[in-house]
C-alpha cells in the first residue's frame, strides 16, 4: 500500500472509531487548519485557493451549528457565536482581510481548547485515568 493510501486509510479509520466529542475536536482542527491555509493564500494572492479553503472551513462552522442540541443552554451560547465566526470568514473572503480571520482562528482556537478540556474531565470521570485529548 502506497504512502498516500495508507495515511488515507488511517484518516478514514480516525473518522469513523471517533467518540462525538472527538469529531468534533477534528471539526474544530480542520476549520484552524482552512483558515491558516486561506491566510497564506491571501499573502500569495492566490484568490481562488482562499476561496475554496474558506468555504471549506465555513462548511464545518455550518456543520458544528445544525448539530447544536436546542435542549442544552449552552446553545444559546455557541449559536451566535458560529454566527459570528461564519461572519468573519465571509467578510474576509469579501475584503480579503486577515484581521477577520485572526479573529475567527482565535475564536475557534478558543473553542477547540474549551472542548479539549471537556474532554480530558469526561475521560477522567468516566476512566479516572488523566488521558490525552
Amino acid at each position: 500500500m502506497a504512502y498516500g493510501q495508507a495515511y488515507q486509510a488511517y484518516q478514514q479509520n480516525s473518522v469513523s472509531t471517533a467518540s462525538p466529542g472527538e469529531l468534533t475536536l477534528q471539526l474544530y482542527n480542520g476549520c484552524i487548519k482552512f483558515i491558516k491555509l486561506a491566510k497564506t493564500a491571501i499573502e500569495k494572492e492566490d484568490i481562488q485557493s482562499k476561496n475554496e479553503q474558506l468555504q471549506k472551513a465555513q462548511k464545518i462552522i455550518a456543520e458544528l451549528m445544525v448539530t447544536l442540541n436546542p435542549d442544552y443552554e449552552i446553545t444559546n451560547q455557541l449559536l451566535p457565536l458560529y454566527d459570528y465566526i461564519n461572519y468573519c470568514l465571509r467578510e474576509a473572503n469579501i475584503q480579503n482581510d486577515v484581521a477577520k480571520l485572526d479573529e475567527a482562528q482565535k475564536m475557534v482556537e478558543q473553542l477547540r481548547d474549551t472542548w479539549k478540556e471537556a474532554i480530558k474531565l469526561d475521560r477522567q470521570n468516566k476512566y479516572g485515568t488523566k488521558a490525552k485529548a
